[in-house]
């Protein structure tokens, strides 16, 4: 009788990660304009805070106007940031777990404000939204309601600008995350409803709030959109940048400090996102 083979066949080892090659000598081609881009980006930073005036710095920020200048672009991001949450979840939920007609076109008309200059969005906000606009005469004269040079205004302002990087970021979220717990859910019963609000929401969790911080830390940089649509009325809708632009004609020292307090919260939003967009490998 022939023997039979028992001998069973080991899985290979596999094979071991290639790590990225390290450059002996980094051609002068490239290290020349890469340092000049390091310095392009740094300089102005630098600047700043060489010319910030740290001796007077607890006094100036306790100042009326800057204290109120902060407290409104914390209250309108914020509630921006809501209204985003509120609208743009659901619109990215949309973009990437519905197949419908035209949806590759609804995602462009989603991004045109990433690339869109502000003052055009406010522009466009008061064709809509104004009183003579094709949605604001009628809130006028139906419920008294203006919307233009308001603290309305500027939350419509600042979460036009914003909702993008909100919806970019949960739908990219969507796509990454496992869709077989969902198709579990459904077989049990859940409805859409459900399975979204139980098992869709925590699975990209990360994913919404990393995108509401970024679309906060836009909504609080606004400026163009802002300044068009709802004006620079100190106390109402003049929010730091805007009040920054009015320093730099009569206190330059008045304008560094509140730009060094926007800095400050550009830093904390990269240090709160540095592993999930930063880091490298």
């Amino acid at each position: 009788m022939p023997r039979l083979d028992t001998t069973v066949a080991r899985p290979r080892p596999a094979a071991p990660r290639q790590r990225p090659r390290r450059a002996g000598r980094i051609p002068l081609a490239l290290l020349l304009p890469a340092v000049l881009g390091l310095l392009f980006l740094i300089l102005p930073l630098a600047g700043l805070l060489a010319r910030a005036p740290w001796a007077t710095l607890p006094q100036r920020l306790t100042e009326p106007g800057v204290l109120t200048a902060l407290r409104l672009s914390l209250l309108t991001a914020t509630l921006a940031t809501l209204l985003c949450l509120a609208l743009g979840v659901p619109l990215a939920w949309l973009l990437a777990r519905i197949e419908f007609p035209g949806r590759r076109i609804v995602r462009a008309l989603v991004t045109v404000p990433l690339v869109l200059p502000p003052v055009v969005g406010g522009v466009a906000l008061l064709l809509v939204f104004g009183r003579r606009g094709l949605l604001g005469s009628w809130l006028d004269s139906t419920f008294g309601v203006t919307l233009p040079f308001t603290t309305t205004g500027v939350v419509l302002a600042e979460a036009f600008v914003a909702m993008p990087f909100l919806v970019i970021a949960v739908e990219g979220a969507l796509r990454g995350a496992d869709s077989r717990y969902e198709e579990a859910a459904a077989t049990l019963g859940a409805n859409r409803w459900t399975t979204f609000t139980h098992v869709t929401l925590p699975l990209v969790a990360p994913g919404i709030a990393a995108g509401g911080v970024l679309c906060w830390a836009r909504a609080l940089g606004e400026f163009g959109a802002t300044i068009t649509f709802a004006g620079n009325f100190p106390g109402r809708t003049q929010t730091m940048p805007l009040a920054v632009y009015l320093a730099l004609e009569t206190d330059l020292e008045a304008a560094i400090v509140l730009s060094l307090v926007l800095l400050a919260v550009s830093v904390a939003i990269l240090a709160t996102l540095r592993d999930r967009w930063i880091s490298a490998p």
